[in-house]
C-alpha cells in the first residue's frame, strides 16, 4: 500500500468505540496469547489490521482483521466475529489479561463487554497501521547510525513505533491529545528548546494526523523532517 483509500470522515464516536474495541483484543488476548508462549508483548500491523508474530512450533498466530479474530498456524486457520474478550480469548485458547507485572494494561478486562467494533472505522485504523509501518520501515533503512529499533505494534500504547537516537516515531489510532489517527516524532527530552511551534505543535513533540498525511511517502517526509529538526534544535 501507498497511500490510504478509507475515508478520515468516520464518525468520531464509532472511530473512538472502534479503536476501544480493538485495543482491548490487542492487550488482553492477542499479548497474553504471544506472552504465554514467548515472554514476549510486541505485536505487528498485517493487512486488515494487526497480529502476533508467529510463535510454538507449528507457527501458529492470532491476528485481528476488521471485525474478526483470525486464529491460524500450519494446520489453517479460522474466523470468528469479535463480540466479547470472553469469546475472542475462548476461540483462541488463551486466557484472557494482558500480561501480568509487565505494564499497566491501558484498558479495563471485562470479559462480556461488547466489542463496538465497526466494519469502516476498523479498516481505516488498519490502513493506517500499514502505512505507518511502511514508512517507518522506508525511514528506518535510511538512518542506520541511528539504531532503529524495530517496527513494533506495542499493545499497551496501540500505535506502531520506533526508537532511534533517542527519539520516538510513529503511528497512533488516535487518543486524548488527538482525536484522528496521526502520526508523531517524539524526542525523549521533548520538543527542542528553540523550536518552531508551527512544526511542533503537541506536547510530546510534533503530530500530523490522517487528514494531513495519506500516503508513504508524506509519512516518511515528515519523520524525516522531524529528525533533522530534532537534531538541530529547530
Amino acid at each position: 500500500m501507498t497511500a490510504m483509500t478509507s475515508s478520515a470522515d468516520c464518525p468520531p464516536a464509532r472511530l473512538s468505540a472502534t479503536r476501544d474495541g480493538l485495543h482491548r483484543v490487542a492487550e488482553h488476548v492477542l499479548a497474553a496469547a504471544r506472552y504465554a508462549a514467548t515472554g514476549q508483548i510486541g505485536l505487528v500491523a498485517s493487512p486488515g489490521g494487526f497480529r502476533t508474530p508467529p510463535f510454538g512450533t507449528d507457527g501458529r498466530f492470532l491476528a485481528v482483521d476488521g471485525a474478526e479474530l483470525v486464529a491460524g498456524g500450519a494446520a489453517g486457520s479460522r474466523r470468528a466475529a469479535l463480540t466479547t474478550v470472553r469469546a475472542a480469548a475462548e476461540f483462541a485458547g488463551v486466557t484472557p489479561g494482558a500480561p501480568a507485572g509487565v505494564y499497566e494494561p491501558a484498558t479495563p478486562l471485562d470479559l462480556d463487554e461488547p466489542l463496538m467494533i465497526d466494519p469502516g472505522s476498523a479498516r481505516l485504523l488498519a490502513e493506517w497501521y500499514e502505512l505507518g509501518a511502511q514508512a517507518l520501515s522506508r525511514f528506518a533503512a535510511e538512518i542506520p547510525g541511528d539504531q532503529p529499533s524495530p517496527v513494533v505494534l506495542w499493545p499497551e500504547h496501540f500505535d506502531v513505533g520506533i526508537t532511534a537516537a533517542a527519539i520516538n516515531y510513529g503511528a497512533s489510532p488516535g487518543d486524548d491529545h488527538v482525536a484522528d489517527p496521526y502520526l508523531y516524532v517524539s524526542p525523549h527530552d521533548g520538543p527542542p528548546p528553540g523550536r518552531d511551534a508551527a512544526f511542533w505543535n503537541a506536547p510530546f513533540g510534533a503530530a500530523r494526523s490522517c487528514r494531513q498525511i495519506s500516503t508513504v511517502a508524506e509519512a516518511a517526509a515528515f519523520f524525516r523532517d522531524g529528525r533533522a529538526r530534532a537534531r538541530t534544535g529547530t
